[in-house]
C-alpha cells in the first residue's frame, strides 16, 4: 500500500471516530462542565503521548516548540468553542457546522500569509460554495419564517461557528508545519500546548464542576486516547502525504458519520428545514472541493517548491 493510500485510509478512520464522538461527548456533558472535560481529555492524551514518544523529548528544537505552540493554539480554539457549543445544540447540528471548516480552509488560503507553500488562491467555486454553505447555516440554525439575524441563532450554534474557524486555522497550520518536523513531535507538542491553553482559560470562561460517573469515564477514555492522542498523531503524519484539498474533502465526511451515530443512538431526526440546511452545507463543501481544480501539491512537494 502506498503512503498516499495509507494516509487516505487512516485519515478516513480518524474522521469516523471523530464523527461518532459527538454523541458520546454530548452525553458526558451532563456530568461535567464543557471546558473541564476538554482539559481532562487533553491532559490524558498528553500524558499518553509523552510516555509513548518519550525518546523525542531529547531531540526537541526551538522551531518544533514554536510550531507546536501555534498549532496547539488553533486546536484549543476549535475544541473550546465546539465543546461549549455542543452543550447547547444537537450533535448533528454541531457536526454540520463544524464541517464548515472545509469551506473556510480555501477562503482563508486567499490570504497570502496563511496560504500553504505551493497552494493556489481559491477559485470561483470556493466563494460560491461559501455562499451556499452560509444559506445552509441560515436554514439549519434559525426558525422558519425568521429573518436571519445572528442574535436569533442558538448560542450553541454561534459558538460552533467559532469552532469551525479554529479547526480551519488548525488545518492550515498543520499544512505549514507538518513537512518541517517529525510528526511524533508535532502531535506531542500541539496536544501539550493545547492542554496549557485550556488550563489557563478554564477559570476565566466557566465555573467548572464534575460528577464522576461510568459514562463520563468511558467518554474521557475514548475521547482522549482514540479521538485525540491517536487521531492527531495520524493527522500530523497523514498531512505530509495528502494535498490540502484531499484532507479537507475527507474531513467533510465527519458530519455524515456524526448524524448517522446520532440517529442510531439518540433517534435524532432533522426536520425538512434543517435537512435542507444540512444538504446546502454539504453542497457548499462539495462545490468547494470536488469540482476539477488545478493540481495541489502535497505538503512535502510544497516545501520543495518554496525552497527552489
Amino acid at each position: 500500500m502506498s503512503q498516499s493510500l495509507r494516509a487516505h485510509v487512516l485519515l478516513l478512520a480518524v474522521v469516523v471516530v471523530w464523527g461518532s464522538t459527538f454523541v458520546l461527548v454530548k452525553g458526558a456533558l451532563t456530568d461535567v462542565s464543557p471546558l473541564l472535560f476538554n482539559l481532562l481529555r487533553m491532559t490524558i492524551a498528553f500524558v499518553a503521548l509523552a510516555i509513548f514518544y518519550r525518546s523525542h523529548w531529547r531531540r526537541m528544537t526551538r522551531r518544533a516548540v514554536i510550531s507546536g505552540a501555534v498549532v496547539g493554539a488553533c486546536l484549543a480554539m476549535g475544541y473550546q468553542f465546539q465543546t461549549a457549543g455542543l452543550r447547547m445544540t444537537t450533535p448533528s447540528k454541531s457536526a454540520f457546522l463544524t464541517g464548515l471548516v472545509v469551506v473556510l480552509v480555501p477562503l482563508l488560503s486567499a490570504v497570502p500569509g496563511l496560504r500553504p507553500h505551493g497552494a493556489h488562491p481559491p477559485r470561483w467555486n470556493a466563494y460560491l460554495g461559501a455562499l451556499l454553505a452560509f444559506d445552509g447555516i441560515v436554514l439549519l440554525t434559525t426558525p422558519a419564517g425568521a429573518t436571519f439575524d445572528f442574535r436569533a441563532m442558538n448560542r450553541g450554534d454561534l459558538l460552533t461557528l467559532g469552532c469551525a474557524l479554529g479547526f480551519a486555522l488548525h488545518v492550515i497550520a498543520l499544512a505549514h508545519t507538518s513537512p518541517r518536523m517529525d510528526y511524533e513531535q508535532l502531535a506531542l507538542l500541539q496536544i501539550g500546548f493545547c492542554t496549557v491553553y485550556m488550563a489557563v482559560s478554564l477559570h476565566i470562561f466557566e465555573h467548572p464542576y464534575i460528577h464522576w460517573t461510568g459514562r463520563l469515564l468511558i467518554a474521557l477514555g475514548i475521547a482522549a486516547l482514540l479521538a485525540t492522542a491517536a487521531a492527531f498523531t495520524i493527522q500530523s503524519w497523514a498531512q505530509q502525504f495528502l494535498p490540502a484539498t484531499h484532507t479537507a474533502l475527507i474531513l467533510a465526511l465527519e458530519p455524515v458519520f456524526a448524524w448517522l451515530t446520532s440517529f442510531a443512538v439518540m433517534g435524532e431526526r432533522l426536520n425538512l428545514r434543517s435537512s435542507s440546511g444540512a444538504i446546502f452545507i454539504l453542497g457548499g463543501i462539495a462545490l468547494t472541493e470536488i469540482l476539477p481544480a488545478r493540481i495541489q501539491p502535497t505538503a512535502h512537494e510544497g516545501v520543495s517548491l518554496s525552497e527552489k
